[in-house]
């Protein structure tokens, strides 16, 4: 499946800045239906990084996605790439 039919766009708050500065993780609103290894697949795919773990929760405003990169890759990079900065 496209990646870009599971993982739609980056979710930005001030507590979503503070996991990237922290804990080297993006947060992403996902495809509902989607599991954790398409989620994985996905980013690896569309960011050219390795993804540590991925937790997920469902909202009111659809799935989302935390996901925690490989420490020899910088969440920030990552923002600076997909225009969160």
């Amino acid at each position: 499946m496209d990646p870009y039919h599971i993982v739609f766009h980056p979710f930005v708050t001030e507590k979503t800045m503070n996991l990237m500065e922290k804990n080297n993780a993006l947060e992403f609103v996902v495809r509902r239906t989607a599991d954790k290894n398409q989620i994985r697949r996905a980013v690896e795919t569309m960011f050219e990084v390795k993804v540590k773990e991925i937790h997920t929760k469902i909202t009111k405003k659809g799935k989302h996605a935390i996901v925690t990169l490989m420490p020899e890759f910088k969440a920030e990079d990552v923002g600076m790439r997909i225009g969160i900065f």
